[in-house]
């Protein structure tokens, strides 16, 4: 057989016939899911969600809301961080063009086009796209809404440290270590000279002298490897039964956890309350309300202990060693934090605790390590919010896709043994007993029975 030579320079054909054309099976997950969404009327959903933001006769057609929302969704599915990646892979990959509803001889849309229409778009429409997605997972009996573990994580910002300048001169940090230079004797400093003085000086940068010219939200903080760097705050609600996540905000990362919690708290009720006052879900929330509320150490002080306690919330927060304490004049604060530490050393405190460690700190992995938003590429925190609430929805997708389906992401279909073992998890009951009836009828092994030619050689070797 003659080798075969690749041509250089090949002339288009002219013509196409439509039969002619490559077709993809698409991807099973995503037909699913597809079909999920649509026997939901996700789409006509959107649709009359964002009517408001387009013209009824003028301009060019724009892209269809649920296109739009489909292509966040595959920025969670794909671990995809920018826009710009999921324009390239949704024109890029067949299955994904199915998915849309986009042929070959279409053109997807470009990031561009996801811009002007995030733009578009307010804040409080991609909530309720969000809020649709926890109604679903109600109607799935996924969400119960009683028990609510909080945690925050930090999210690298689309901003660099060398690029602050100061709130009150506008200067640079560069501009700013060489005045420092020149007071000091250095005429004429060099880039080592400024990175000397540098790392001599205390309190480097603070966020109430500092702050990013193009992305003010950000702030300057330490990140989980060490590194000092802009970063922006996300923090989760989780349901502890279901591990649904049932609110995320995004706040400055300069903000402690003992004052972000309120707003998490508030957002999770709210969201909790439209599930439960929701026709369609009415009766899929197994309890009136959210009631109990878990976190770790650094969300503990007086004033936390209180706002739960006056919010009729039983609080299971780790309690730091503070040694004694005076409680003079603070009978409130005594009998909260006092209520909290009896309900963190009993049984159910304990459980819940190793729950909230497991739970939603797999949130954090899902959504921003293998989720691809670990680091942001929008600027402002309503724009990183838009994506975020998408995106976050794409994990409680995945946990209906995992309930009806076996799997939760598209690339764990492409496992063998990780599809496997998500149809044991999924069906337990039913694998146990078709192992112990194998079992049953074949004992692939016996009883043990000690060999005394074997015990006898044993000895004689020791």
């Amino acid at each position: 057989m003659a080798m075969g030579k690749r041509k250089s320079e090949r002339q288009g054909d002219l013509w196409v016939a439509t039969m002619a054309i490559a077709q993809t099976p698409g991807h099973p997950f995503y037909q699913r899911l597809n079909g999920l969404l649509g026997g939901h009327g996700f789409d006509p959903f959107v649709e009359d969600l964002c009517r408001a933001f387009y013209h009824d006769r003028l301009g060019r057609p724009g892209i269809p809301p649920g296109v739009y929302f489909r292509m966040l969704l595959i920025g969670y599915f794909e671990g995809l961080d920018s826009e710009r990646g999921i324009a390239w892979r949704c024109a890029d990959s067949l299955a994904l063009r199915a998915f849309l509803g986009y042929t070959l001889t279409e053109n997807t849309p470009d990031h561009s086009s996801l811009s002007v229409i995030r733009n578009r778009i307010d804040l409080e429409t991609h909530q309720e796209v969000f809020a649709w997605i926890l109604k679903l997972l109600a109607s799935q009996g996924l969400l119960a809404g009683k028990t609510i573990g909080v945690d925050a994580t930090t999210l690298e910002a689309n901003a660099a440290m060398r690029s602050i300048v100061r709130k009150d001169t506008g200067e640079s940090y560069t501009a700013f270590l060489t005045q420092l230079a020149q007071a000091s004797g250095i005429e004429t400093p060099t880039r080592e000279d400024l990175a000397k003085l540098d790392r001599k000086r205390k309190k480097k940068a603070s966020n109430k002298d500092w702050e990013h010219p193009h992305d003010p939200d950000a702030r300057i903080t330490k990140m989980k490897d060490g590194r000092t760097h802009l970063a922006h705050k996300a923090e989760h609600a989780v349901d502890m039964d279901s591990q649904a996540i049932v609110a995320v905000t995004l706040q400055p990362a300069s903000r402690g956890d003992t004052t972000s919690l309120d707003e998490t708290i508030d957002a999770a009720v709210a969201n909790l309350l439209d599930v439960q006052t929701d026709e369609a879900t009415r009766g899929d929330v197994r309890t009136a309300a959210m009631d109990e509320v878990v976190a770790d150490k650094g969300y503990h002080s007086n004033a936390t202990m209180t706002s739960l306690s006056a919010m009729e919330m039983r609080s299971y927060v780790s309690e730091p060693g503070r040694g004694k304490r005076n409680w003079e004049g603070k009978a409130d604060a005594r009998d909260a934090v006092y209520a909290n530490r009896r309900r963190i050393r009993g049984k159910r405190g304990k459980a819940l605790m190793r729950k909230r460690g497991e739970y939603v700190e797999r949130t954090f992995a899902h959504c921003y390590d293998t989720g691809g938003m670990r680091r942001t590429h929008l600027r402002g925190h309503p724009n990183i919010l838009k994506r975020l609430l998408i995106h976050v929805g794409g994990f409680n997708l995945g946990l209906v896709m995992r309930r009806l389906f076996g799997i939760g992401k598209p690339r764990r279909a492409q496992d063998g043994l990780g599809g496997l073992a998500a149809a044991i998890l999924a069906h337990p009951a039913h694998w146990m007993a078709r192992w112990a009836a194998i079992w049953r009828h074949y004992r692939p092994f016996g009883p043990i029975r000690a060999d005394s030619r074997f015990i006898h050689a044993a000895g004689e070797a020791a």
